[in-house]
């Protein structure tokens, strides 16, 4: 009887070996062979929570670049480009185009609540990357949805109406960013 105990319980440590070493191979196939190689490539999103006056905002892809991180952008040589500086790499996008149709296009005014909102959208190539990210390219398409609320005239002729004008106060704001392309390696 103790013999077959024996064999029992290495007919069993023979299979969880092997369950083990089945889940170690399916997970490193249905992960990518791990994080240290090379992305596949493919369809990625991209959310972005900007932060006031330009400053460092938080990131997250998802899709082909599963990662998150901080983001910034600057003007270098007359293009904006935004720089995703993520946990595994940076990526870097020439965020030009949106930049432009934001600061040119008339938001939607409602004078009676004093409340505005516009959203406009472009392609913004990849233009480098580093880390695992080396080599990336391709482009996203970047939408950009703002929204504010204004104040009010206090006194004079306009007082009550809303002011819309650079002396105005914003009361409220909300910036949403978001994208979505395709990339490879």
């Amino acid at each position: 009887m103790k013999r077959m105990v024996v064999m029992g319980l290495g007919k069993t440590m023979v299979g969880v070996a092997g369950l083990l070493v089945c889940l170690i191979v399916g997970a490193s196939v249905a992960l990518g062979a791990g994080s240290s190689g090379t992305p596949a490539g493919g369809r990625i999103q991209l959310f972005v929570q900007p932060a006031q006056k330009q400053g460092n905002g938080k990131v997250l892809i998802t899709g082909a670049v599963g990662d998150y991180g901080t983001s910034h952008s600057v003007i270098t040589h007359g293009k904006k480009i935004a720089t995703a500086t993520l946990k595994k790499g940076t990526i870097k996008l020439d965020i030009t185009a949106v930049g432009k149709k934001a600061n040119s296009s008339p938001p939607t005014v409602d004078a009676a609540t004093c409340s505005a909102s516009a959203t406009v959208s472009a392609p913004a190539p990849i233009v480098g990357g580093t880390g695992l990210y080396a080599g990336i390219h391709g482009t996203v398409t970047i939408t950009e949805s703002f929204g504010f609320i204004g104040s009010t005239y206090k006194s004079g002729p306009k007082q009550g109406q809303c002011n819309m004008s650079n002396s105005g106060t914003t009361l409220a704001q909300m910036v949403i960013v978001y994208g979505s392309g395709k990339v490879n390696f």
